[in-house]
């Protein structure tokens, strides 16, 4: 019977894999946040299938607009097993609220970015800005139906 072997992949195949730059992925390392990332005899980082979800969750983490420091303690919390399982749900009850909140403030700019289109396609159309009503950005969804 064979040995198991785990797939390994090389730093310029998890940067492709996962779309993360390689001296990101480096950074990553050097913080600390890649558990159980083991080195060939030459110091070649080698990747697994587990080190890849965890970068993904990274990425995840660093999106959402979490700092290193608290993506290294929740990465902390996950190698302390069931111990942690509370904290870890508070985090993400914490990271959801957070993210919809990020999301309504993108909407409203989004808003106020087509109003300002709206605004300026009218402008452009009368080849004068004397003509177009001014309003406010929760007024774009008014001015872009009428686009439409």
């Amino acid at each position: 019977m064979e040995a198991f072997m785990s797939v390994s992949y090389t730093i310029g195949e998890v940067a492709a894999i996962t779309h993360l730059s390689i001296p990101t992925i480096r950074y990553y390392d050097k913080e600390g946040l890649i558990p159980d990332l083991q080195k060939d005899q030459a110091g070649v980082r080698c990747f697994t299938a587990q080190n890849l979800s965890a970068l993904e969750m990274i990425n995840c983490l660093k999106t959402a607009g979490m700092s290193i420091k608290d993506i290294r303690t929740f990465m902390q919390w996950n190698l302390e097993g069931d111990a942690t399982l509370i904290k870890r749900l508070n985090f993400f009850n914490q990271l959801h609220t957070a993210v919809e909140n990020q999301m309504q403030q993108l909407e409203q700019t989004l808003n106020t970015i087509e109003y300002k289109q709206h605004y300026y396609r009218q402008a452009v159309a009368d080849g004068t800005e004397k003509y177009v009503k001014t309003g406010t950005a929760h007024t774009a969804a008014t001015a872009n139906e009428q686009d439409r």
